[in-house]
Protein backbone atom coordinates (compact mmCIF):
# COMPACT_ATOMS: atom_id res chain seq x y z
CA UNK A 1 0.00 0.00 0.00
CA UNK A 2 1.74 3.44 -1.03
CA UNK A 3 2.07 6.67 1.74
CA UNK A 4 -0.95 8.17 -0.61
CA UNK A 5 -3.58 5.87 0.04
CA UNK A 6 -2.31 4.91 3.90
CA UNK A 7 -2.87 8.76 4.25
CA UNK A 8 -6.30 9.18 2.44
CA UNK A 9 -7.75 5.80 4.29
CA UNK A 10 -6.65 7.55 7.49
CA UNK A 11 -7.35 10.93 6.57
CA UNK A 12 -11.16 9.31 5.94
CA UNK A 13 -11.21 7.33 9.13
CA UNK A 14 -10.53 10.41 11.23
CA UNK A 15 -13.13 12.19 9.48
CA UNK A 16 -15.55 8.83 10.38
CA UNK A 17 -14.29 8.72 13.98
CA UNK A 18 -14.88 12.43 15.03
CA UNK A 19 -18.44 12.73 12.98
CA UNK A 20 -19.41 9.48 14.70
CA UNK A 21 -18.33 11.30 18.54
CA UNK A 22 -19.93 14.75 17.35
CA UNK A 23 -22.86 12.10 17.21
CA UNK A 24 -22.29 10.63 20.54
CA UNK A 25 -22.00 14.23 21.84
CA UNK A 26 -24.27 16.39 19.91
CA UNK A 27 -26.78 14.20 18.14
CA UNK A 28 -28.09 12.12 20.90
CA UNK A 29 -28.92 14.85 23.63
CA UNK A 30 -31.11 16.18 20.79
CA UNK A 31 -32.70 12.48 20.37
CA UNK A 32 -33.70 12.46 23.60
CA UNK A 33 -35.29 15.88 23.56
CA UNK A 34 -37.45 14.90 20.00
CA UNK A 35 -37.76 11.00 21.33
CA UNK A 36 -39.64 12.66 24.38
CA UNK A 37 -42.15 14.45 22.00
CA UNK A 38 -43.68 11.73 20.53
CA UNK A 39 -43.17 9.06 23.71
CA UNK A 40 -46.89 8.11 23.35
CA UNK A 41 -47.10 6.46 20.06
CA UNK A 42 -43.87 4.20 21.36
CA UNK A 43 -44.28 0.66 22.39
CA UNK A 44 -41.30 0.44 24.24
CA UNK A 45 -39.60 3.24 26.61
CA UNK A 46 -37.28 5.72 24.50
CA UNK A 47 -34.37 4.97 26.78
CA UNK A 48 -34.62 1.56 24.33
CA UNK A 49 -34.03 3.38 21.18
CA UNK A 50 -31.40 5.83 22.65
CA UNK A 51 -29.09 3.26 24.17
CA UNK A 52 -29.74 0.89 20.39
CA UNK A 53 -28.21 4.01 18.94
CA UNK A 54 -25.38 5.06 21.39
CA UNK A 55 -24.57 1.00 21.18
CA UNK A 56 -24.76 1.08 17.58
CA UNK A 57 -22.37 4.02 17.35
CA UNK A 58 -19.80 2.58 19.52
CA UNK A 59 -19.91 -0.71 17.21
CA UNK A 60 -18.82 1.86 14.11
CA UNK A 61 -16.24 3.05 16.18
CA UNK A 62 -14.93 -0.12 17.37
CA UNK A 63 -14.70 -1.11 13.43
CA UNK A 64 -12.83 2.20 12.55
CA UNK A 65 -10.22 1.78 15.44
CA UNK A 66 -9.16 -1.92 14.40
CA UNK A 67 -9.26 -0.64 10.25
CA UNK A 68 -6.95 2.15 11.83
CA UNK A 69 -4.56 -0.72 13.31
CA UNK A 70 -4.51 -3.07 10.38
CA UNK A 71 -3.92 -0.17 8.05
CA UNK A 72 -1.01 0.62 10.06
CA UNK A 73 -0.12 -3.02 9.94
CA UNK A 74 -0.09 -3.32 6.29
CA UNK A 75 2.13 -0.21 6.14
CA UNK A 76 4.41 -2.26 8.67
CA UNK A 77 4.48 -4.71 6.67
CA UNK A 78 3.45 -6.91 9.89
CA UNK A 79 -0.36 -7.44 8.46
CA UNK A 80 0.29 -11.11 7.48
CA UNK A 81 0.83 -12.35 11.13
CA UNK A 82 -1.45 -14.10 13.89
CA UNK A 83 -1.16 -10.35 15.38
CA UNK A 84 -3.78 -9.35 12.40
CA UNK A 85 -6.51 -11.85 13.46
CA UNK A 86 -7.26 -10.51 16.60
CA UNK A 87 -8.40 -7.28 14.97
CA UNK A 88 -10.46 -9.33 12.02
CA UNK A 89 -12.19 -10.77 14.68
CA UNK A 90 -13.03 -7.63 16.22
CA UNK A 91 -14.43 -6.70 13.29
CA UNK A 92 -16.35 -9.35 12.37
CA UNK A 93 -17.82 -9.65 15.72
CA UNK A 94 -18.69 -5.74 15.86
CA UNK A 95 -20.56 -6.08 12.47
CA UNK A 96 -22.51 -9.00 14.29
CA UNK A 97 -22.99 -6.76 16.70
CA UNK A 98 -24.11 -4.38 14.89
CA UNK A 99 -26.82 -6.62 12.53
CA UNK A 100 -28.30 -7.69 16.02
CA UNK A 101 -29.14 -4.00 17.23
CA UNK A 102 -30.47 -2.84 13.87
CA UNK A 103 -32.53 -6.17 14.16
CA UNK A 104 -32.89 -4.73 17.79
CA UNK A 105 -34.39 -1.28 16.83
CA UNK A 106 -36.55 -2.65 14.08
CA UNK A 107 -38.30 -4.75 16.62
CA UNK A 108 -38.56 -1.52 18.91
CA UNK A 109 -40.15 0.27 16.22
CA UNK A 110 -42.75 -2.74 14.76
CA UNK A 111 -45.06 -2.28 17.50
CA UNK A 112 -47.68 0.53 16.87
CA UNK A 113 -47.91 2.91 14.34
CA UNK A 114 -44.95 5.45 15.41
CA UNK A 115 -43.00 4.51 12.32
CA UNK A 116 -44.33 3.18 9.05
CA UNK A 117 -43.59 -0.76 8.39
CA UNK A 118 -42.00 -0.14 5.39
CA UNK A 119 -39.11 1.53 7.63
CA UNK A 120 -39.18 -1.48 9.81
CA UNK A 121 -39.63 -3.69 6.49
CA UNK A 122 -36.19 -1.39 5.26
CA UNK A 123 -34.44 -1.27 8.94
CA UNK A 124 -34.41 -5.40 8.05
CA UNK A 125 -32.80 -5.28 4.95
CA UNK A 126 -29.97 -3.20 6.48
CA UNK A 127 -29.73 -6.02 8.77
CA UNK A 128 -29.39 -8.24 6.06
CA UNK A 129 -26.44 -6.43 4.39
CA UNK A 130 -24.66 -5.51 7.77
CA UNK A 131 -24.63 -9.51 8.26
CA UNK A 132 -23.57 -9.54 4.24
CA UNK A 133 -20.63 -7.05 5.17
CA UNK A 134 -19.34 -9.53 8.31
CA UNK A 135 -19.53 -12.54 5.81
CA UNK A 136 -17.52 -10.86 3.24
CA UNK A 137 -14.60 -9.90 6.16
CA UNK A 138 -14.80 -13.61 7.35
CA UNK A 139 -14.20 -14.87 3.96
CA UNK A 140 -11.37 -11.85 3.65
CA UNK A 141 -10.42 -13.78 7.03
CA UNK A 142 -10.11 -16.92 5.51
CA UNK A 143 -7.68 -15.36 2.59
CA UNK A 144 -5.61 -13.94 5.38
CA UNK A 145 -5.15 -17.03 7.21
CA UNK A 146 -4.19 -18.97 3.72
CA UNK A 147 -1.56 -15.77 3.28
CA UNK A 148 -0.41 -16.57 6.79
CA UNK A 149 0.10 -20.08 6.30
CA UNK A 150 1.77 -19.51 2.72
CA UNK A 151 4.06 -16.88 4.40
CA UNK A 152 4.93 -19.36 7.42
CA UNK A 153 5.65 -22.35 4.29
CA UNK A 154 7.85 -20.22 3.07
CA UNK A 155 9.71 -18.91 5.95
CA UNK A 156 10.57 -22.88 6.58
CA UNK A 157 11.78 -23.50 2.93
CA UNK A 158 13.90 -20.47 2.81
CA UNK A 159 15.28 -22.31 6.10
CA UNK A 160 15.50 -25.69 4.62
CA UNK A 161 16.80 -24.39 1.72
CA UNK A 162 19.73 -22.34 4.01
CA UNK A 163 20.55 -25.30 5.34
CA UNK A 164 21.33 -27.26 2.60
CA UNK A 165 23.39 -24.63 0.80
Amino acid sequence: MGKLTVLALRAVLVVLLAGSVVVQAVMVPLLVGDVNGFVSDLAYPPAAFLVTVVLGIVAAQVVLVCVWRLVTMVRQGTVFSLAAFRYVHIVIGAFVAAALLMFTLGVLMAPGEAVAPGVVLLVGGAVVAILGVALIVLVLRMLLAQAVARDVEATQMQAELAEVI
